[in-house]
């Protein structure tokens, strides 16, 4: 037997080490201690490791190791990873941050970006999140004191990839003749129902914590009405207590409105019954409509705006009536409208740009 593989500890006979190894919850370190009980019972290196699923050298290798620091060697070390990027002083104030709660009207998606870090050190933040035992976690439901009361309320053939790549001839088909010569702007609408049973969005909260969240159980809602033209950072919207095609004429109305004049917009939308041309819809001179292929919510860059306000205005929330309903809705619009850049940065599409 050569040197180098020889057990000099003495801590442990064969018996023991099986003993021991009977006893482990870790797989690796069992089959090592078992390949040194045969070595210490005389079989050959070769054959030992063979018997244990690992070759010569490698059980050399652990034999070397537990001479060195006995059992505990024989388990796998884990690497310490990279070095933190935050010092221990911008780790308190994180973590301060993060049990106070980001400011949701300018941290987009729960980012975090407390003052005076540099450059660097915005995204360090994000990843020392969890060496600091910080998480983003869903909150848990928590009933209203509220719930009992009650509310009173007045009256396309190809997928998506097709259709990205062949965006602008959809386009320019959906311009009508007396429309060619002028600019064309692009609007993409959508409707978004928002109610008193509420969306839980995710929030950061220490790890191990369950941060409770307000949910209602009335029904009570109402819907957003909402349309965005990314090039020209401004939106058209309403909050209206039906979603149908009278809902949609009135927006319909309010978009032809806000089309720069002398412009021509193509809006696109999606193929809801009240989106449909045929019927009680009346389409303004100025705007023609495109559908984009169903079943592709991805193409509708508006889905992530009610993405943004629900995180950021609606999300988490109890109404105690339809009207605090539409008064909310009407805040998180007007608050998303009046924040320069945030419609642009959050609708713009690279494979749309080319219309614009």
């Amino acid at each position: 037997m050569p040197k180098a593989l020889a057990i000099t500890r003495a801590d442990h006979t064969a018996s023991e080490l099986r003993e021991v190894a009977t006893r482990s919850n870790d797989a690796d370190a069992t089959r090592r201690m078992l390949a040194l009980a045969l070595v210490l019972e005389g079989y050959k290196r070769g054959e030992a490791g063979k018997l244990c699923g690992m070759d010569r050298q490698t059980l050399r290798d652990w034999v070397l190791r537990y001479n060195a620091e006995g059992i505990a060697g024989l388990c796998n070390r884990i690497a310490a990873g990279p070095k933190p990027r935050l010092t221990p002083e911008q780790e308190a104030t994180v973590a301060e941050l993060v049990r106070k709660g980001p400011d949701l009207a300018k941290h987009w998606r729960g980012a975090l970006a407390p003052g005076g870090f540099g450059p660097r050190d915005q995204d360090a933040v994000q990843c020392d999140l969890g060496r600091a035992q910080r998480r983003r976690d869903a909150a848990p439901p928590r009933l209203s004191a509220a719930v009992g009361a009650t509310a009173t309320s007045p009256t396309g053939s190809c997928g998506a990839g097709g259709a990205q790549k062949n965006f602008a001839d959809l386009v320019k088909a959906a311009i009508p003749e007396h429309a060619r010569e002028k600019p064309i702007e692009l609007w993409w609408q959508d409707e978004a129902r928002v109610g008193q049973q509420g969306t839980l969005t995710r929030v950061w909260a220490e790890r191990g914590s369950r941060p409770p969240a307000p949910r209602d159980q009335r029904r009570e809602w109402a819907y957003i009405f909402g349309a965005v033209c990314p090039r020209r950072d401004i939106g058209a919207a309403l909050v209206l207590p039906y979603a149908n095609a009278h809902a949609m004429n009135l927006h319909l109305e309010e978009i032809s409105c806000q089309v720069t004049q002398g412009s021509h917009a193509v809006l696109l939308l999606d193929g809801a019954g009240w989106h449909q041309t045929g019927g009680k819809l009346r389409v303004p001179k100025n705007v023609s409509l495109l559908h984009p292929p169903p079943y592709s919510p991805e193409l509708n860059p508006v889905e992530n705006i009610w993405q943004f306000l629900r995180q950021n205005h609606l999300g988490n929330r109890v109404f105690e009536s339809y009207a605090a309903i539409v008064d909310a809705c009407c805040a998180a619009w007007n608050a998303l409208v009046a924040e320069p850049g945030r419609i642009t940065s959050i609708t713009t599409r690279h494979w749309a740009s080319v219309i614009t």
